[in-house]
């Protein structure tokens, strides 16, 4: 039985969390604070992590580099402040997703099998695709992205991302057809979320990530990959 950490210092959240996913087969562990949740996260290793942002003593920005230093659980954040500026931090810290409060079950459970489903599927891919216009370099075998002979360091959705793209050079790709191949049907109109992760590709990826030559906005649609001139 998959097994879901929910840590928040909330007793009437974690009471719903817990009853939303063990209503959906899920076996679940409750901590109120977060030197509980990581007791509990090295002792009983969970397949994945649900994290409110705003705990008293350790908050949950903490908690979540914690993990990080340890163990790829993937983590979920719990959020109420403004959710753009969450994602960012979040990000960084290395959470792999991001749910507003007050939380809806039926979102979040969603939530939980994708960021459980893209663990999988990140060990498991086997489609072969490299491109190279002399400059950047994609490779799916060997998992690696060189830009100017150097290795760029890309997280397994960054890495996703980026090849979807690059998989068209000059076609323009829609929001929500971008954010269901990378995160899965339930993310079609998180579009704060695809813009977080176009940015830092474009850190990673240009010369001036405020003027892009790679990966063009085209506003109201989507994004566009462009080979370099």
């Amino acid at each position: 039985m998959t097994r879901i950490l929910v840590i928040d210092d909330a007793q009437a959240d974690r009471r719903l969390l817990r009853d939303a996913l063990e209503a959906d087969g899920f076996e679940v562990e409750e901590a109120q604070d977060g030197q509980e949740g990581l007791r509990k996260l090295f002792a009983d290793h969970p397949d994945a992590v649900v994290l409110d942002v705003l705990m008293p003593g350790m908050d949950g920005w903490t908690v979540c580099a914690r993990i990080r230093e340890f163990t790829e659980t993937p983590i979920i954040m719990l959020t109420s402040l403004d959710r753009e500026e969450e994602i960012v931090r979040g990000l960084e810290l290395g959470a792999d997703d991001f749910v507003s409060k007050p939380v809806s079950p039926r979102q979040l459970i969603a939530r939980v099998k994708a960021v459980l489903r893209r663990a999988h599927s990140h060990t498991d891919e086997s489609g072969e695709f490299r491109y190279d216009d002399g400059d950047l370099v994609i490779d799916t075998v060997q998992h690696q992205v060189l830009l100017s002979g150097q290795t760029v360091d890309l997280s397994p959705t960054e890495f996703k991302l980026l090849v979807s793209l690059a998989e068209a050079p000059g076609r323009v790709h829609k929001y929500g057809s971008l954010l269901a191949s990378v995160w899965g049907d339930e993310y079609v109109d998180d579009i704060d979320f695809l813009r977080v992760y176009i940015w830092r590709l474009r850190k990673k990826l240009e010369d001036a990530p405020d003027h892009p030559k790679r990966i063009l906005t085209e506003r109201g649609f989507g994004y566009r990959f462009v080979r370099a001139s």
